[in-house]
């Protein structure tokens, strides 16, 4: 494939929706590409605005909390897998606002609390923390939470 061919193809890829470099730069290698070609045609990207990880952040945190219920913490894993900056993370959790935040944490522990079984209402509260940490919710939030609504 050719540089001009790899670089309209890349740029549907980064027009149908907002990517982190490291995503873009893996595909291009997919391509078979040099690795000079690949990292020239990243500056292409980033100066043609197609590429913007600031951008790519605020979108996938504010999203992920949104349509998923993602915590922060695991929105925060999930950014740095993807190589983000800690700028650009810290960037996009101001995306969430703090009151929708707490808002959220606690529609997810009304909505499943009835739902969880247990010897005692001590083991209930076990499970539904347990629940909403690995949702990525910070486990002192968690607990705050349950104690103020249950």
């Amino acid at each position: 494939m050719t540089r001009k061919e790899a670089f309209t193809k890349i740029c549907n890829f980064c027009a149908y929706q907002e990517r982190a470099q490291q995503e873009v730069r893996d595909k291009l290698y997919s391509f078979g590409l040099s690795q000079d070609d690949v990292e020239n045609l990243i500056c292409d990207l980033i100066e043609e605005n197609f590429i913007n990880e600031e951008r790519f952040a605020k979108i996938f945190a504010g999203s992920k909390f949104r349509a998923k219920k993602w915590g922060r913490v695991k929105i925060q894993q999930a950014l740095k897998l993807k190589q983000i900056s800690d700028y650009c993370i810290r960037s996009g959790m101001k995306e969430i606002e703090e009151e929708d935040y707490l808002q959220t944490l606690e529609d997810i522990l009304i909505k499943k609390y009835p739902g969880v079984t247990g010897a005692n209402d001590y083991i209930r509260k076990q499970k539904l923390a347990r629940y909403a940490i690995t949702r990525g919710f910070e486990s002192e939030l968690v607990w705050s939470k349950i104690k103020e609504v249950l």
